[in-house]
């Protein structure tokens, strides 16, 4: 994973207990905070403070920012990507970056289940491996760091996390396949395409779904991917192969 700047000693920064894993945190994301207590709080799960104290303690608020963060950055490093992709095509990958799944993987990627804090028995009920959780988890670490350092530094962050999963979508932003399917089977007087989900395996926070693309008259076509959306994609790219509507 890459880093994105190297972590300098902070004279203002609070001591580090030894049992403390958000110093290895700083490390993987390269970032370093000011203030303990904006990632203290962004690693808090509502199920670990008083219930009156959720809204001000727990990550909620934070994940709303991060949100909203998050779209703003890959929305415009998909813009600068694709310079020829119509909006539709934009807005649909953008979707895919920004969904709780894809932020559940890369919450994954940089070992976010072990920093966040849920009530005693959320824990030993996996609630941190959860893909809700780690999801939202990874979105309030983005609004901490916007308000921490800014939206530059949060940007940065982004960049770094994410930049690996753009190439993956090259082939969805230059032709949506499920578009493509549904007006070629309109062409030939065939229904509309249905999706079926046919099962998933792998762990909760990245999970890989496989799903069936269904239309009448025709054999049924499956796919595989790491989001039910890609999944179909994928569905409709096999079943256009097939029929030879794409080479």
């Amino acid at each position: 994973m890459a880093v994105v700047h190297p972590l300098e000693p902070d004279a203002h920064r609070h001591p580090v207990m030894a049992d403390d894993p958000i110093p290895a945190l700083e490390v993987r994301i390269g970032y370093a905070f000011r203030s303990r207590a904006l990632i203290a709080q962004a690693m808090t799960h509502a199920s670990a403070v008083a219930p009156d104290d959720a809204r001000t303690s727990s990550y909620q608020r934070l994940e709303f920012l991060g949100d909203r963060v998050l779209g703003l950055s890959v929305a415009t490093m998909l813009y600068a990507r694709f310079p020829d992709a119509p909006e539709g095509q934009l807005s649909r990958a953008l979707a895919d970056l920004v969904r709780k799944e894809t932020c559940a993987a890369v919450a994954a990627d940089i070992g976010l289940s072990s920093v966040i804090r849920v009530g005693k028995g959320e824990r030993r009920n996996g609630l941190a491996k959860k893909v809700a959780v780690l999801g939202d988890a990874c979105e309030a670490l983005l609004g901490a760091i916007t308000l921490d350092g800014g939206y530059d530094a949060a940007d940065r962050v982004i960049r770094a996390l994410w930049q690996d999963r753009l190439p993956e979508l090259d082939a969805a932003v230059t032709a949506d396949p499920k578009t493509a399917l549904q007006e070629w089977a309109h062409t030939k007087g065939l229904p509309e395409p249905r999706y079926k989900e046919m099962g998933r395996t792998g762990p909760d926070h990245a999970p890989v779904f496989r799903v069936a693309a269904l239309i009448p008259g025709l054999d049924d076509a499956v796919g595989e991917g790491r989001s039910k959306r890609a999944a179909e994609r994928a569905a409709a790219e096999a079943m256009m192969t097939r029929e030879g509507v794409r080479p």
